[in-house]
């Protein structure tokens, strides 16, 4: 009985590895290659084209008459403004699928993190839907961000007090 076992177990364990190394060749035969030198370059060029777009913007708001506090601030909210918006449209996540990091890391990807789950649970209401939804994946970031702000203000108020 132990030598059959044995041989039994030495069958499983071959046949074990066997569908291992198929579906191991399965998956990477399906799985889409990336290129990392191409996707730092498509993250690159569109993180250059969001900053070239707030910085036109920025002039825009300056020739204005506003200064430049004032033109930075209307330029942050029209970024934030036309990322929600190309989120409501579905445009923005089509855009992030090909620029990557590029949109998702300014401004402009934080503003499609609130908006996107706004948009997907406003199905089930105001209160349940959008108003617990809204912060699920930005507001761990708004968590820490003011708790952190909260420590290194305690922390510089007591060393300059």
């Amino acid at each position: 009985m132990n030598n059959k076992e044995t041989i039994k177990d030495v069958i499983n364990e071959k046949d074990q590895k066997l569908r291992e190394k198929k579906y191991n060749s399965y998956v990477s035969g399906i799985t889409k290659k990336h290129s990392w030198l191409k996707n730092l370059l498509k993250a690159f060029v569109s993180g250059g084209a969001v900053c070239l777009a707030g910085q036109a913007l920025t002039a825009w708001y300056m020739s204005m008459g506003n200064d430049e506090k004032m033109a930075g601030t209307y330029t942050t909210l029209s970024l934030i403004l036309i990322s929600v918006v190309l989120t409501g449209l579905g445009i923005f996540n089509k855009i992030a699928k090909f620029a990557g990091a590029g949109v998702l890391v300014p401004i402009t990807g934080f503003a499609n993190s609130v908006a996107s789950p706004a948009i997907e649970f406003k199905k089930e209401g105001q209160i349940f839907g959008i108003g617990c939804k809204i912060f699920t994946i930005a507001g761990p970031v708004i968590l820490y961000g003011m708790c952190t702000s909260w420590v290194l203000g305690l922390i510089y108020w007591i060393i300059n007090g």
